[in-house]
């Protein structure tokens, strides 16, 4: 999920670690927090803190610019929960505005987008604007019978039938069948994954007819490809244990390129997936993991076309810090993540990579190496301490680059002051004027350098680095992208 943008007029700053930093302008660090925050608590913010900075940043930024940046990584990256806030509070000030319909109609990307929105925004704004009410309206165009049905949240305390009878949709040749059936209590989930299991194990009349059956379904849906991308890498366990049989034809349809390009899946996810089978010792897991490794190189295909010339240097943070973990998962640490792209890139262009944390060092790698089990092995092979010393890397480097890359949460506090100084005695002993791409993996929204050529970036999606093509020629290229969305 992710963009970047050059730093204007940076401003002196301590970071949540006790550090010095810079602070990015109001804009990106809007963005910055958007394309990397689960809303989950983090090593050093918790989730309430976020929404109090957005609520902040809502305030100082173009409301335009805000609504179009929730747009861009609710359906660019698929970040879901940071976007259901932005649009709660964003109808503070937007109301009567001619476009605010367009908007609550275009952050709709799954019908129960409005009902996580409608449950944030009645727990903590109380009523619901006329804006919300119409843009949800005609959301419920964008959805046939069979999305509407999967995502009616039975069970849930914001039900879809709810958002029907609060913002009363006209019903479309698409939907009023299951509007109608929706009102009445009548819809039900139909031909879905799910629903075809559920009913396997209703239908059964004891255990050995269950997995007979579960194994029927699993057979059918991989065969005649009726299951998304992302409820297979999650089923890829229950696949293995169910349907054998099926299981290198599913994996053939997890490394397919065009299954992968058009999925919103994370990279990271596939680590978690890959960690989890890892650590089984059977031929069948080693399969997948095997399957799964493969998938994240295609996944981050594009970077192999990248036109980069000269030397670069990738730099992944492996402190404390950057042990926190990514949306909630037990299974992935940020380090493991800046692990995972910084192997992804440096094997793509052929760059060095360096850890820090107390001390800085370079990795040794093979361009033929998993990217998955160098990024799952990065945090426990820690050779340089749990510190975050910026200025380590900058004495640690030992020849001229013409780009260096750093995945960090940006929070170094080793020294204090920012290795602004640092970096000048590099650049002066190596005689390089590197561009600097800062990689903010917890959208904190500090950064550690103020110069010209140093590009925020901030995202967990392989996108990230289709915009760095651009960026040493076009210097606002997350801005102008963000402001291409229509409204």
């Amino acid at each position: 999920m992710s963009r970047f943008n050059t730093v204007t007029a940076p401003t002196k700053t301590v970071n949540l670690a006790g550090g010095q930093s810079y602070s990015q302008t109001p804009e990106l660090e809007l963005v910055s927090i958007l394309l990397t925050s689960f809303a989950q608590d983090q090593f050093y913010r918790k989730a309430t803190d976020t929404f109090d900075r957005l609520k902040e940043l809502i305030g100082k930024c173009d409301k335009k610019f805000v609504a179009q940046a929730a747009i861009y990584a609710r359906t660019k990256y698929g970040m879901r929960s940071i976007t259901h806030v932005v649009a709660s509070e964003l109808a503070k000030h937007i109301g009567g505005l001619d476009w605010s319909k367009k908007f609550y109609e275009a952050i709709i990307y799954r019908p129960d987008d409005m009902m996580e929105i409608l449950s944030y925004h009645k727990s903590t704004n109380g009523k619901v604007p006329n804006s919300i009410k119409k843009g949800f309206a005609k959301a419920f165009d964008k959805f046939n019978k069979y999305q509407l049905a999967k995502y009616r949240g039975e069970g849930k305390g914001f039900k879809l039938v709810d958002v029907v009878n609060l913002v009363h949709p006209i019903p479309v040749e698409g939907n009023k069948e299951a509007i109608d059936e929706l009102i009445k209590g009548e819809l039900k989930s139909f031909d879905t994954w799910e629903s075809q299991l559920s009913n396997a194990g209703q239908t059964a009349t004891n255990d050995e007819q269950k997995a007979e059956f579960k194994k029927e379904v699993w057979v059918n849906l991989i065969r005649d490809k009726k299951i998304g991308y992302l409820a297979l890498l999650r089923n890829l366990r229950n696949i293995m244990e169910q349907a054998p049989e099926v299981l290198t034809e599913a994996l053939a349809s997890l490394t397919n390129p065009e299954f992968i390009k058009k999925s919103l899946i994370f990279p990271f996810q596939y680590l978690v997936a890959y960690k989890q089978f890892l650590s089984q010792n059977t031929k069948e897991a080693r399969q997948i993991a095997d399957a799964l490794s493969d998938a994240v190189d295609i996944s981050c295909e594009n970077v192999k076309s990248f036109n980069f010339e000269g030397e670069t240097l990738v730099v992944v943070d492996n402190s404390g810090s950057m042990g926190s973990p990514v949306a909630k998962s037990e299974h992935m640490q940020m380090s493991e993540l800046g692990g995972l792209f910084g192997i992804v890139l440096a094997k793509a262009i052929n760059a060095d990579i360096m850890e820090f944390g107390d001390y800085a060092r370079y990795i040794p790698y093979n361009l033929k190496e998993h990217s998955m089990n160098f990024a799952a092995s990065f945090s426990g092979q820690n050779k340089v301490g749990h510190g975050t010393n910026f200025h380590a890397i900058f004495q640690t480097a030992n020849k001229k680059y013409n780009r260096i890359l750093i995945f960090s949460d940006m929070q170094g506090w080793i020294g204090y002051n920012t290795p602004a100084k640092t970096f000048n005695e590099y650049k002066k002993k190596y005689g390089a004027t590197p561009f600097i791409y800062s990689f903010d993996l917890a959208g904190h929204g500090t950064m550690q350098l103020p110069e010209n050529n140093v590009f925020c970036m901030a995202g967990f999606s392989d996108k990230i680095f289709t915009t760095m093509s651009m960026l040493e020629t076009d210097k606002k290229a997350l801005i102008n992208e963000i402001k291409k969305v229509e409204l």
